[in-house]
């Protein structure tokens, strides 16, 4: 009996021997975690992408070969549509390209003759404005409603003895305007075409006023033809060195006529034109 115990209890051992593999688990835990630490790192490597300076030249070339093409493609294609086409579509096409052309060229024209006709336009206007202008400084000079300047002559009438009269200041006036006299001022007076001289006692009076020796003219107009009118023989020096005054004349290129007379509003005269 003891014989069959024993065997019994060795076949038991022997069962139980085979059971102790499961210890070998922990090698494949130990194989599964650096897969999974391998696909952490590729995930990271991956993500958020890393993109370089030379990667974005790259792709950038490649987005222009990539429309190149493409641009060339369709190109192809339409001069395919073209080549395909029936002679009579091409004569119609090509009808409508003279036909457009030549309506360009039309518009072209109009809008040019347009910008002339604008030109000329503006350069008329123009030009009559300066016209204008110039029209209004000249009778504002001859008016004495403006300032002049000009070349000319100063002619200055000393009279210690008070024999000058009126009549001899508008006899010198009429000769120097006979001589070409564009604007005259004596003294403080400028002189219009209405301007009038009167003697009240031993003064002589321009336009109502009053003015003292010595009588200065400020002549503009040629100093060539203005000093040889003065003079002449029995003008206008001579008579004065009978009544014992000088006259003094100087030349100069630039002589400045500043007095003004305030402008009139006329009642009755009017333009006709």
């Amino acid at each position: 009996m003891s014989s069959g115990r024993d065997s019994t209890m060795s076949d038991d051992h022997n069962d139980e021997t085979p059971k102790a593999t499961p210890p070998e688990e922990p090698e494949e835990t130990a194989l599964t975690q650096p897969a999974a630490a391998g696909r952490e790192r590729l995930k990271a490597g991956l993500w958020p992408p890393r993109v370089t300076r030379a990667q974005l030249i790259v792709a950038l070339l490649l987005f222009v070969l990539g429309l190149g093409l493409a641009i060339q493609v369709r190109s192809t294609s339409d001069n395919s549509a073209l080549r395909g086409a029936r002679q009579e579509d091409l004569v119609r096409i090509l009808d409508e390209l003279d036909n457009r052309t030549q309506r360009l060229q039309d518009e072209k024209q109009r809008l040019q003759s347009q910008r002339t006709e604008l030109e000329n336009s503006s350069n008329q206007a123009e030009e009559a404005r300066k016209q204008t202008e110039q029209k209004a400084q000249q009778l504002g000079v001859l008016a004495g409603t403006v300032a002049a300047q000009g070349p000319g002559i100063t002619l200055t009438i000393s009279d210690p003895k008070g024999a000058v009269q009126s009549d001899t200041l508008l006899d010198t006036l009429q000769e120097l305007r006979a001589a070409g006299a564009e604007a005259i001022q004596i003294n403080d007076a400028r002189v219009v075409a209405a301007t009038y001289f009167t003697q009240n006692g031993s003064s002589v009076e321009i336009d109502g006023k009053k003015v003292t020796q010595p009588y200065r003219f400020k002549v503009i107009g040629n100093p060539q033809d203005l000093e040889p009118a003065l003079n002449i023989p029995g003008g206008v020096v001579q008579t004065l060195e009978k009544e014992q005054a000088t006259a003094d004349v100087t030349q100069s290129k630039k002589i400045v006529v500043d007095a003004l007379r305030p402008s009139k509003t006329l009642d009755y005269a009017q333009s006709s034109s």
